[in-house]
């Protein structure tokens, strides 16, 4: 069929719908020529070269990415109202195993964000993603919901919990570089940099009670945390900072980690639970070479 945009240049561009919904794109000169889509790889392009967006002629790619957020909004229209979101995730929203998945995640599941409606939790990460801070690496940040045919609650709501912490770093001033390699071999979640500071931070969130074997809410943050601590940042040998986040904790479950504030083996660690108005209410342990201004409200 038609494509529903102009690529402009010197470009041909052709457009094919699938019975099941996948989309194929052509766009070619007679110099060069490119294939993009969910479908599956036709035999006869089992040889070509793979390139990412920022790789390929900024006309292809711009036209790529338009006629495929339009077929995303056309599926799913309420997301049209989060362009950035829409865009950041295109690649897993839009992938051929991941596409239902991930948006049903969001639609159905409000981002891991309990008691929040899926708008509250959309416009939470959309006005986030709209500053930029994570742009750089949307390859990296957005296959992290990763392409499962299933609605994996846990995984996904533990990989938007790196955008959390993210966006905690940058409201307190930081700039946020992910994926940090260690001379262990391992990759730590962030290295959070300003003037004077250089801190790397590994984040994990535990799941709410009801959905795990530990008896209790301080019981799940105590063993997420230790699972955490004898694994990557026991190999590490120290000097990270672990970010507990408690997102997925409904009020009640809260209330008890923040009553008894329990311990989570590993110092420096910032426990934290963010409600998608924003607000962060947390505690902390030990000496966290990080200032946090307002973009953590401490209870300690």
């Amino acid at each position: 069929m038609t494509p529903q945009f102009e690529i402009g240049a010197d470009w041909e561009t052709h457009r094919f719908e699938m019975q099941n919904g996948d989309v194929a794109l052509f766009a070619r000169t007679d110099d060069e020529a490119y294939w993009m889509g969910n479908t599956e790889t036709p035999s006869s392009l089992w040889r070509t070269d793979k390139y990412g967006w920022d790789e390929i002629p900024y006309h292809v790619s711009r036209w790529a990415q338009r006629e495929l957020l339009a077929t995303l909004h056309e599926g799913d229209p309420w997301l049209a109202d989060y362009p950035h979101l829409s865009w950041y995730f295109l690649p897993v929203f839009m992938s051929k195993d991941g596409r239902e998945s991930t948006r049903a995640f969001f639609r159905q599941h409000a981002a891991g964000f309990p008691d929040a409606s899926r708008r509250e939790a959309t416009r939470f990460f959309e006005e986030f993603l709209t500053t930029g801070v994570l742009d750089e690496y949307r390859h990296v940040m957005s296959g992290k919901l990763g392409t499962s045919a299933h609605v994996d609650r846990v995984r996904m709501s533990a990989a938007m919990g790196e955008f959390i912490a993210a966006k905690i770093l940058a409201d307190a001033g930081y700039t946020v570089t992910p994926e940090i390699e260690v001379t262990t071999g391992h990759s730590l979640d962030f290295r959070a940099e300003d003037e004077e500071t250089n801190v790397l931070v590994e984040v994990t969130r535990p799941q709410p009670p009801g959905n795990r074997a530990a008896s209790g809410p301080v019981a799940a943050v105590r063993d997420t945390a230790e699972t955490k601590t004898n694994g990557q940042l026991a190999e590490h040998g120290g000097g990270a900072v672990l970010f507990v986040d408690c997102s997925s904790f409904r009020d009640d479950a809260w209330a008890a980690v923040r009553g008894e504030q329990p311990d989570v083996r590993h110092r420096p660690a910032v426990v934290y639970r963010t409600r998608p108005n924003g607000r962060v209410e947390g505690y902390r342990k030990g000496s966290v070479p990080l200032e946090f201004g307002d973009a953590i409200e401490f209870i300690d």
